[in-house]
């Protein structure tokens, strides 16, 4: 029974020390712009941002933060907030990234290609002539990942 209570009270202890370093990372990136005449935002960021090709236009001016988006799905009325978007009017393609602090990308692999399909069919109803992917982006170790 004690050994329970243990787990179950380091288990909260992870759980909270997660949700507020996902908020803290989630706030940093928000602020975060690289730009090579003027960047802003966690310097540390910004240089990983810098020497990745990969994430450097999702951290533009033009790129959209916490994006809301809602619509329905499946019968039912939802709500939800992109971390970071790119719509390109010109070449009809939307690109988005959601951050993901998990070291262990397995647990809730499913749930997150779940919310990243929802994000994906709630923009397809807005736009829907436009190529639409969606990324992961895993920030213990800064691996972009396409999902959608």
């Amino acid at each position: 029974m004690a050994q329970s209570l243990v787990n179950f009270l380091t288990g909260a202890k992870n759980k909270d020390f997660a949700i507020s370093t996902g908020t803290h990372m989630h706030t940093l990136l928000q602020r975060t712009i690289v730009d090579k005449d003027c960047s802003t935002g966690d310097t540390n960021i910004i240089k990983i941002i810098e020497n990745r090709p990969d994430l450097q236009s999702f951290f533009t001016k033009t790129a959209q933060t916490e994006v809301p988006i809602a619509g329905q799905l499946h019968g039912h009325f939802v709500s939800r907030r992109i971390d970071r978007l790119l719509i390109n009017h010109e070449t009809k393609t939307i690109d988005f990234i959601d951050y993901k602090t998990d070291t262990d990308k397995t647990t809730f692999v499913d749930k997150y290609k779940k919310q990243l399909q929802e994000y994906a069919e709630l923009l397809h109803s807005a736009y829907p002539n436009y190529k639409i992917s969606g990324y992961i982006l895993w920030l213990h170790d800064w691996v972009l990942e396409k999902i959608i």
